[in-house]
């Protein structure tokens, strides 16, 4: 099975890139937002570790931000709560899907939380900074601030870059986009074989 990881600062487009690649994909992001909707037990951890914060089944959004805003150590204790559950669902995903040719891991912090396997293929995805502000400006519960809390967690883009085997210019042209997806998937199926 060839792991294809899609990297980039936030907003840059990478679910919108993975879609196109017509395998598997493991969305982190829609990991996150199933295990706060869904996962009681998660709930209950984040409740016994900052119960000023979380009083609610299913976990908010707003709480979530609340709890981020008022200290900065609590986004550490609350990824220490979600990212071993996350990884467990990766690894579920990879087992399922172990038979594929290839599988895409939209995972924003995968080279941050060394996830990362000697042989996986690392996408770059590059957007213009404005156009990706303009694009998260329109996010339902957009903060500045937790945007801003978010990038100090993940390396810089120059790094993320430079550790990629391929980059795509995102323009968010579907079309375009396909044709950049297709072109760097055959040259890596060629490559792996």
């Amino acid at each position: 099975m060839i792991r294809i990881a899609l990297v980039g600062d936030i907003g840059s487009g990478k679910s919108f890139i993975s879609r196109l690649f017509s395998y598997p994909v493991f969305n982190a992001d829609k990991v996150v937002s199933n295990i706060y909707s869904k996962n009681k037990k998660i709930y209950l951890k984040l409740k016994k570790k900052l119960p000023k914060f979380f009083f609610n089944f299913p976990v908010e959004k707003e709480t979530l931000i609340n709890a981020i805003l008022e200290n900065n150590r609590n986004i550490k204790v609350i990824s220490s709560i979600v990212h071993p559950e996350v990884r467990k669902k990766l690894n579920f995903f990879l087992k399922k899907n172990k038979k594929e040719k290839v599988v895409i891991l939209d995972i924003p912090l995968y080279l941050e939380n060394k996830i990362n396997k000697k042989n996986d293929i690392i996408i770059f995805i590059e957007s213009n900074r404005n156009e990706i502000l303009k694009r998260i400006k329109k996010r339902k519960n957009f903060n500045n601030k937790i945007l801003q809390k978010l990038r100090h967690l993940q390396l810089p883009n120059k790094f993320k870059k430079k550790k990629s085997n391929y980059v795509i210019k995102n323009t968010f042209n579907k079309n375009l986009a396909r044709k950049k997806v297709r072109f760097i998937l055959k040259k890596i199926l060629s490559w792996k074989k």
